[in-house]
């Protein structure tokens, strides 16, 4: 016990360093003058707009002060809506296109046909379809997030050990059976690793539909904030954005490490061996 805080310290320590010297770097070179600060802001003059972008203290972000809490629950709830739609679709046809080569050879071309389209291409059409409102963004980062869970899970699903499907079919497993007790619970790290590159895009995503489409969230923010040269709001709102990717992918990460403690179970019981 005695050392293991020491080395839990040393690696927060470790984590902290890159990003502490960033920020200390950029505040030298903001404060320096090679830069008007108003081009390049330093982050303490990002931090107060921030601050007042999230409490309201100051009123210093005009028509956004006090308005974070709202603008990070719009786009979340965006990111969600159309996350979670893309892991329920790219799972469930992931897992049968993998499975089954008539599937595959039914769908799989029209799908490669249409996964080199770049997903902001499709924003007209969004907008025509959905208009101006949540459902071109949701609808944007769908797409996005849809393909990197799909393409994981047939991958998945492929990589699953023949021999432990033969054993499994041998003993009575139908095809149900083997998919839920063999199949899937094999290719859900591939699954995982797609959702994890999946949230990323989903944010990515639902920033430009709002900078477009949407007439709120922190795409939408920091559009906005671009046209009055406010690029300290710019920055504070990219900030929020990657804050908030990164939180995302930590409770991802949670839920796998949860879901897939059983490998890690084998995994030593191997190495034991």
């Amino acid at each position: 016990m005695a050392t293991a805080a020491p080395a839990r310290w040393l690696r927060v320590l470790e984590r902290a360093a890159v990003p502490v010297l960033l920020v200390a770097g950029w505040e030298i070179f903001s404060r320096s003058g090679v830069l008007p600060e108003s081009l390049l802001p330093a982050p303490s003059m990002v931090a107060l707009a921030w601050a007042d972008w999230l409490t309201g203290y100051s009123g210093d972000t005009q028509s956004h002060s006090g308005g974070w809490l709202a603008d990070t629950a719009a786009s979340s709830a965006r990111v969600l809506a159309g996350f979670a739609i893309a892991a329920a679709l790219g799972v469930g046809l992931g897992v049968a296109i993998g499975w089954s080569r008539r599937i595959e050879a039914v769908i799989e071309p029209t799908l490669q046909t249409l996964r080199p389209i770049p997903p902001v291409s499709w924003i007209p059409l969004a907008i025509i379809w959905f208009g101006i409102a949540d459902k071109p963004a949701i609808f944007l980062v769908f797409l996005g997030a849809f393909f990197p869970i799909l393409l994981n899970t047939i991958h998945g699903v492929k990589s699953c050990d023949r021999d432990l499907i033969r054993a499994g079919a041998m003993v009575g497993g139908d095809q149900g059976k083997l998919l839920r007790f063999i199949v899937v619970p094999a290719a859900m790290p591939s699954i995982f690793a797609g959702l994890r590159i999946a949230v990323g895009s989903a944010w990515m995503l639902t920033v430009t539909a709002e900078m477009v489409a949407v007439k709120s969230g922190l795409g939408y923010v920091l559009w906005d904030s671009y046209y009055f040269l406010r690029y300290d709001i710019v920055l504070a709102a990219m900030a929020s954005i990657g804050l908030l990717g990164f939180l995302s992918d930590l409770a991802i990460r949670a839920v796998m490490n949860r879901t897939l403690r059983w490998r890690r179970g084998a995994t030593l019981r191997g190495g034991e061996g």
